[in-house]
């Protein structure tokens, strides 16, 4: 009751003061503050942009006997006009340098984490491309054996024997459509019987149809590109990680997905290539939760967009424009851009990491 009636009383105090005086005191008062503290930013601002083109320094320098004394030299140093980043050249790398054991024995603790030393890894699509690049990085960051399943056979052969002349370490390629079930289940076998069981998988195999609106998609080319990205994916960890259980042993599984798998692509249509990667990297998270037991970890690669031979073509060349003026790196990335993270999922040094996607486009997401 009393907080009632010293609610009234304020109400009636408060409703005494004239309305218009108040609105004018308030809006002087604060225009007034407004004013100065306009005043004193400007001020201040205009105080700090100075472009100089050169810079006073001032040395002092004490005498022999480390006393300060009143010896100063001065002069002034030139300023430079900032210039625009010098553009990430390509640079293709004949050499292939294996990391040699008497190496790995001296590097420290973190780095021998780092590597993914004496491990038997499989790669899908490692014939040419993205994949093979991987597999070069995987051959000198010091696999035991590296293995190649793609469909091509001559560029299988090809990429098997240059890998094997270059690095000098066990290279085998098998001609392996991922859409095969039964072929692939006798190349791991095979795999097994050659090296080990195998630690690590790459799957970087897959299609992609672009620049086709749904409306138009043909349900055929649709059940393809899901049963090479999405039901490929499905194949080869269930008989990678198959035989990591069987030889009672941890892995790790790298399944190659795309930014396309968390957005939307532009300007170009192309529906079921995004859905087929978010069906990826959904599978990804899902086997990860569910082989963790097992000690075997499954993480996503989302590349953005990459300067692959198969984007180097003249049709192309509009949208790469846009591509790249969506890209706060401004370029597309390079055929060995996911190397480093390829090596990094693969080793031990990851070891606390599964069921992630981790985008690496040079910041398109970001927009």
């Amino acid at each position: 009751m009393v907080s009632a009636v010293r609610s009234v009383r304020l109400a009636t105090r408060l409703t005494a003061v004239p309305r218009a005086s108040f609105m004018r005191s308030t809006t002087s008062t604060t225009s007034v503050a407004q004013r100065a503290a306009f005043s004193m930013s400007a001020r201040r601002f205009k105080s700090e942009v100075i472009k100089e083109t050169e810079v006073p320094v001032s040395v002092y320098t004490p005498d022999s006997k480390g006393v300060a004394s009143g010896n100063s030299d001065h002069f002034s140093i030139p300023v430079k006009a900032s210039r625009a980043p010098e553009p990430i050249v390509e640079h293709e790398e004949d050499a292939v340098n294996p990391l040699e054991d008497k190496v790995f024995k001296q590097m420290p603790r973190t780095l021998q984490r780092m590597s993914v030393m004496g491990k038997v890894i499989i790669i899908t699509g490692g014939a040419r491309g993205l994949g093979n690049h991987m597999a070069r990085a995987c051959a000198e960051a010091g696999a035991k054996a590296v293995v190649i399943f793609d469909a091509n056979q001559d560029l299988g052969d090809e990429a098997a024997a240059e890998l094997h002349q270059k690095s000098g370490l066990p290279v085998s390629f098998f001609k392996v459509d991922v859409r095969d079930g039964n072929a692939i289940n006798a190349a791991v076998q095979n795999v097994v019987d050659l090296y080990g069981a195998p630690d690590v998988l790459v799957n970087s195999a897959g299609i992609a149809d672009s620049n086709i609106p749904a409306e138009t998609y043909d349900p055929a080319m649709f059940r393809r590109l899901i049963d090479i990205n999405l039901t490929g994916s499905f194949l080869m960890s269930q008989s990678v990680g198959r035989a990591m259980m069987d030889a009672g042993k941890p892995g790790s599984i790298i399944l190659v997905a795309s930014m396309s798998g968390s957005i939307v692509n532009y300007p170009q249509e192309q529906s079921c290539y995004n859905a087929s990667k978010a069906g990826v990297i959904q599978f990804g998270k899902s086997l990860a939760a569910e082989w963790a037991k097992f000690g075997i970890r499954v993480n996503c690669i989302s590349p953005g967009y990459m300067d692959t031979a198969l984007n180097k073509v003249p049709a192309l060349d509009a949208q790469k424009k846009i591509w790249k003026s969506m890209t706060p790196q401004d370029r597309l990335g390079a055929v060995d851009d996911l190397n480093g993270l390829c090596v990094f999922l693969a080793s031990d040094s990851s070891s606390f990491m599964t069921g992630s996607n981790v985008i690496i486009d040079g910041g398109y997401t970001l927009y």
